[in-house]
Formats: structure tokens, sequence, C-alpha cells
């Protein structure tokens, strides 16, 4: 396999799952939690490439520090999540600069590690993606009614005896790996481009729960193989080119729902049945 045959796959596996994560992602309100997690892994990324080991795994590690850095500022009196992001993405972002900074002579580009390089993505990328995508879906299939109820109906399912808490870290923890299996193609700061652009287009246009878990993976895909064949035939990077295909996806997922006549805010969409809910 080619290059860029490699690189239309790795389009395909990628924007599929980041845009299936993606779904959760959104329709929980967690966007702004998924954009911290993808600028405070830069300094994970950086050691990694300083030390001569897999770039996602020295983003996983970070990720799993972040998640519970979050947790932990979350529970102090008179702070919330959405504090708790804010300081992880401005503190990892200036980490992984002052990283960088410090440790001269980097084996990968600094850019490569902020907007990615799908064009030089390994079979091993497309499979850490393949396998995050996979278990996202398992996930899904297993406790799909359980999320939608959690999802859309959080004082109910609390009342209904359930925990929520293992709901949310089921959700972290694929958004964590949505977003490390990512780096790759898209670069620490692109990664929330993918992840959220095509969610929130089929949210735009889409009535259901599961009609959005299916539409959001095609739209990432999609946006994927755009991208790369815009920066084949323009000489661009094909990071910012995925993300502008994963935007217009949005911009036209936008007019399209204007036409319609659909409200522009979908996130009170209604489960009206539990097989609306259910992932078959």
């Amino acid at each position: 396999m080619g290059y860029f045959e490699r690189a239309l796959l790795a389009a395909v596996v990628i924007g599929a799952g980041a845009g299936f994560v993606g779904a959760l992602v959104v329709l929980r309100r967690r966007t702004f939690f998924a954009q911290a997690l993808t600028h405070g892994t830069y300094p994970g990324a950086v050691a990694a490439a300083a030390l001569g080991v897999s770039v996602p795994a020295g983003a996983a590690l970070a990720s799993v520090a972040l998640v519970a850095m979050m947790a932990g500022i979350a529970r102090i009196r008179r702070q919330g999540a959405q504090v708790a992001a804010g300081i992880v993405l401005t503190g990892g972002f200036a980490a992984g600069a002052l990283l960088q900074a410090l440790i001269p002579g980097l084996p990968v580009q600094a850019e490569s590690l902020l907007v990615g390089s799908i064009l030089t993505v390994s079979e091993a990328d497309i499979a850490l993606a393949a396998c995050v995508a996979l278990i996202a879906i398992a996930a899904v299939a297993f406790v799909g009614k359980e999320i939608a109820f959690s999802t859309f109906d959080p004082a109910g399912f609390r009342a209904a005896g359930y925990r929520e808490w293992p709901i949310e870290l089921l959700v972290l923890a694929l958004t964590a790996a949505s977003v490390v299996s990512s780096l790759p193609a898209v670069g620490a700061i692109l990664a929330i481009a993918l992840i959220a652009a095509p969610a929130a287009a089929a949210r735009l246009v889409v009535a259901s729960f599961r009609g959005v878990l299916l539409a959001a993976p095609v739209i990432g895909a999609a946006s994927g193989v755009l991208g790369v064949l815009a920066s084949r035939a323009l000489a661009v990077a094909a990071g910012p080119a995925i993300a502008l295909a994963a935007t217009a996806f949005f911009l036209l997922a936008l007019g399209i729902s204007k036409v319609r006549g659909l409200p522009l805010r979908r996130a009170d969409i209604p489960v009206e049945t539990a097989e609306d809910a259910r992932i078959a």
C-alpha cells in the first residue's frame, strides 16, 4: 500500500471513529472538555517524541493524568468542570510549548505534533484508531440505552436509581482515546475539529440519538477523505484541510437546517422510544 492510499484509509478510519465518539461528546455537551484534552496532551506528545517512543503512547499517558486532574479540580468547592477544562487547556498547552523550547533537536517537527501529518501515519496508527472505534461501537451497543437516558434526562436517570458517574467516565475515556488516536492525523490542535464538527453537523439535520450516531461517522470519514484529496490537489497541509472540510460540512448542515426550518440548537433531541435510542 502506497503512502497516499494509506493516508486515505487513515482518513476514513480516524474520521469515522472520531465522528462516532464526537456524537457522544456533542450530545452530552462535553466539547470544551474534549478541546482541553486535545491541547493538554501536547506536552505528553512532545515528551514522547523527545524520548523516541510512540507519540500516541505519550499522549495517552498525558490524557490519563489530565482526566484525573480535571476530575479533582471539578470537585473543589466553587469550581466546576468548565473551570477545570479551561485550566488544563491553557496549562497543558503552555507546558508543551515550554518543553518544546527546552528540548533541542526533537526528532519530529513541532508542526507535525500540532497539526498532524496524515501522509506519514503508520499501519500501527491506523490499527489504534480502528480499535478505538470498535471499542466505542461495542460500548454503545451494550449500554446505549443508559447513555441516551443519562444524556437527555439526567435527573430521571438518577431518580431511577442509576449511577451517573460510570456513564460519564466511559464517555470521558472514549473521548480521551479518540483524541489520542487522532493525533497522528490532525495533531493536538485540530483533533477537536474531527470530534466536534461532524457530530454538530449531524445534530443539525438528524432528529434522533441513533441518527446522530450513524450520521456523524459518515461525515467524519468524508471530511477526512476530502481533506486528504484537497491537500494533494492544492499542495497544502492535510491536517488543516481536513479540519476545514469538517467545518464546511457543519456550515452546509447549518444552511440545510435553516432551509428546512429546523431549530439551530439540538441539545434537547427527544428520545421518542427505547427502540429509537437503542443501537442495534
